[in-house]
């Protein structure tokens, strides 16, 4: 059983930042890969990154390369998603997700979800 929480949601303008923190519980973090998800209101989850156990390998959705970047620290039981450049599309509640062994894209491969945090960027 995985518990996460996120956290450094907010409201921010456009051009700015804002770094997520998914805190997972547990003592098997490092056995789970991590991924990102997004979901505005009337539109469906969307994947956003991933990473895999080791951080070795991250993977991004087209709209946001170049712009977030993720990270964790398992030592910390921590997963980051720092989110640069931010436009008014990227407005939603963001969403960390386990998923045991390997990365996926697709929502309906994780495993333990947080609560989300509302990221919000005004034009």
């Amino acid at each position: 059983q995985v518990q996460l929480v996120e956290s450094g949601g907010g409201l921010v303008q456009a051009g700015g930042s804002l770094r997520l923190s998914c805190a997972a519980s547990g003592r098997t973090f490092g056995s789970y890969a991590m991924g990102w998800f997004r979901q505005a209101p009337g539109k469906e989850r969307e994947f956003v990154s991933s990473i895999s156990q080791s951080g070795g390998s991250t993977y991004y959705a087209d709209s946001v390369k170049g712009r977030f970047t993720v990270s964790r620290d398992n030592a910390k039981n921590t997963v980051y998603l720092e989110m640069n450049s931010l436009k008014p599309e990227d407005t939603a509640v963001y969403y960390c997700a386990a998923r045991y062994w390997s990365s996926s894209y697709l929502y309906t491969e994780y495993n333990y979800w947080g609560q989300g945090t509302q990221v919000t960027v005004s034009s």
